[in-house]
């Protein structure tokens, strides 16, 4: 049985995600989508509403093999507890490309894990940064946000 650990900040989780999420799925026996804690970054969005909201996304699209966590610590490390095989990672752009690259080179330097990427498809431009922009601009972000996403990011308001 292969299984996929997808990580990311999530913050907020939006249509691009959800793509990669949907690929994932369809090509892995199991995915896990793994909301890590940054601690470059401060979330915008509670991590457990946003899990909530993820698994919503989940239910609604009819994805049943895959699961949402908060981790800590490295990616590499949760994944292989996690039994994960492989590291999805979604890709917008070349620039998106040249990091992941690099994180992927020292992952499976630290862990034998390999990473698969998954382009963004037409939502290559969408990006969570660019979603929170737009909402603290007070721009409608709900053609770039899933609508579980939508909902909890109304709330917030």
């Amino acid at each position: 049985m292969a299984t996929a650990f997808y990580a990311g900040s999530f913050d907020p989780f939006t249509n691009g995600h959800l793509h990669v999420v949907k690929v994932a799925s369809s090509i892995f026996d199991k995915v896990i989508i793994g909301i890590g804690k940054n601690s470059n970054k401060v979330r915008r969005f509670d991590s457990a509403s946003m899990i909530d909201a993820i698994q919503r996304c989940l239910r609604d699209e009819g994805i049943r093999n895959c699961s949402v966590i908060y981790y800590e610590g490295l990616t590499c490390d949760v994944a292989l507890q996690n039994g994960a095989q492989f590291l999805i990672r979604g890709i917008r752009n070349g620039v998106d490309y040249d990091y992941e690259e690099n994180l992927a080179l020292i992952n499976a330097d630290l862990s034998q894990i390999e990473t698969i990427y998954i382009r963004a498809g037409k939502w290559g431009a969408v990006s969570s940064s660019m979603v929170a922009e737009l909402i603290a601009c007070g721009k409608d972000i709900g053609r770039y946000v899933p609508n579980a996403v939508m909902q909890l990011i109304d709330k917030c308001k």
